[in-house]
C-alpha cells in the first residue's frame, strides 16, 4: 500500500495457505511484480489447485510473474535468483556479479544449515 523505497514488491504464497489468497488479498497481489508459490514440494500432500491460483492472481494482476519454489528441494531457486539478479535494480555489472555470488553463498550456507539441522534431528530421534 505504501512506497517503502523497495525496488520491487514480491508476494509469497505457500501452497499450504490455499489458492484463493489472490482474491482474499487483492491489493497485495495487484501491487506485486512477482508471486512466489512456495513449498511446492508439498503439492502431493495438500489440496491446492496450482493453475487456479495462478489464474486468480492474473485476474487481479495480469502482468504478475510467477515462480514456483521449494526451499526444501531447491526447485525454482535458480529462477528466483535470476529474477533478483535481472529484475531488481540496475547495478553495475561487477556489483550484480558480486550480489549474485553473495546470494549463492547465502543459499549454500542455508542449505548446509538445513542439512545439519536434519542430521541433528535424525540422530536425536534414533537414540
Amino acid at each position: 500500500m505504501w512506497d517503502l523505497g523497495e525496488a520491487a514488491k514480491v508476494a509469497i504464497l505457500s501452497v499450504t495457505e490455499g489458492e484463493d489468497k489472490p482474491l482474499k488479498y487483492p491489493d497485495m497481489f495487484a501491487a506485486a511484480q512477482l508471486m512466489i508459490l512456495n513449498k511446492i514440494d508439498l503439492l502431493p500432500h495438500v489440496q491446492f489447485d496450482l493453475a487456479r491460483c495462478i489464474d486468480l492472481a492474473r485476474r487481479v494482476n495480469p502482468a504478475i510473474e510467477v515462480i514456483q519454489l521449494s526451499a526444501t528441494t531447491g526447485a525454482g531457486m535458480d529462477d528466483w535468483l535470476h529474477w533478483l539478479e535481472h529484475k531488481v535494480g540496475t547495478p553495475h555489472h561487477h556489483e550484480a556479479a558480486a550480489q549474485a555470488a553473495a546470494l549463492r553463498d547465502r543459499v549454500a550456507q542455508l542449505e548446509a544449515d538445513l542439512a545439519q539441522a536434519k542430521a541433528a534431528l535424525a540422530s536425536g530421534s534414533s537414540s
